[in-house]
């Protein structure tokens, strides 16, 4: 039995994941899957990657991207959610901001530098022709942290999953004021070199029995109220979250690395690019 470390956010798209352990379609095939949540998100799981504290990550496409060009010695092997992820821009209940054009030079909370929430501030504030050079940060960590930063004041506005944050919005903490959707694919899996190299057939087994697991998942009798007592949202959010989301089992294309490059380049989170054979493997 081949022990695999393998990392991941608390959240709605990585059910498959759980579905494939709980039913023992990873022990069956010789693999001993170790799954850590990790709340904190992308940031955090990049540094797990450099610190051999995990073999593989389900990680957001920008964030690992940047992490790699940076010298993280990983590689993406697999696009794992197709579609955008739908990043809602959200205030404290309290707060006097009613507007996107209301943010501009006020203070953003992020989980971390080098997370989604960090990276897609960029991109929000490219999208409203903001100038990037006065984005100005508050560390929070997790999403309670953020809650007590909006609720504080300490922090502005704070960029997440519209869906996972929505039962804020329904509960009064937080209020949306705009969506911000990536504009490539959201969610990839990225594995450690020295991993890769040495399992290779193990990966390849693996990313076999999950891309079986999200190809049939929206055909599952009732996920959606499986997903809704999960990860405590409403049934018809949920229900909506399923119609814009597409898991996928194919490779990251170099036309679509190309284009995140670039935009990060643009919008100098990145100084340099890498290539293709850097970032890209395919298995």
């Amino acid at each position: 039995m081949k022990t695999v470390r393998i990392a991941g956010v608390p959240e709605h798209f990585n059910l498959p994941w759980h579905l494939s352990i709980e039913g023992g379609e990873f022990e069956k095939a010789g693999i001993n899957l170790q799954w850590t949540d990790v709340p904190e998100g992308t940031g955090k799981m990049c540094q797990m990657l450099r610190d051999n504290q995990t073999d593989i990550a389900v990680i957001l496409t920008e964030g690992i991207v940047k992490d790699i060009i940076g010298g993280n010695p990983s590689t993406i092997v697999q696009v794992y959610v197709e579609s955008p992820l739908i990043w809602g821009i959200h205030v404290g209940a309290g707060s006097d901001y009613e507007t996107l054009a209301d943010l501009e030079n006020t203070k953003v909370a992020i989980s971390r530098y080098g997370s989604g929430s960090h990276l897609m501030t960029y991109v929000n504030a490219q999208n409203q022709k903001w100038d990037t050079q006065k984005l100005q940060f508050e560390i929070v960590n997790t999403i309670d942290g953020a809650v007590e930063a909006l609720t504080k004041g300490t922090a502005d506005y704070f960029m997440w999953e519209r869906f996972m944050t929505k039962p804020l919005v329904d509960k009064g903490v937080f209020r949306r004021i705009a969506d911000c959707p990536t504009p490539w694919p959201c969610f990839v899996i990225a594995v450690r070199n020295e991993f890769l190299k040495e399992h290779f057939q193990t990966v390849a087994l693996l990313l076999e029995i999950i891309n079986t697991t999200t190809a049939d998942f929206k055909n599952i009798p009732s996920i959606d109220k499986t997903l809704a007592s999960k990860y405590h949202q409403k049934t018809e959010d949920i229900q909506e979250w399923l119609s814009v989301t597409q898991w996928s089992q194919k490779p990251l294309q170099e036309n679509v690395l190309n284009k995140i490059q670039n935009q990060l380049f643009d919008l100098k989170i990145i100084d340099k690019k890498g290539t293709f054979a850097e970032i890209v493997k395919a298995v």
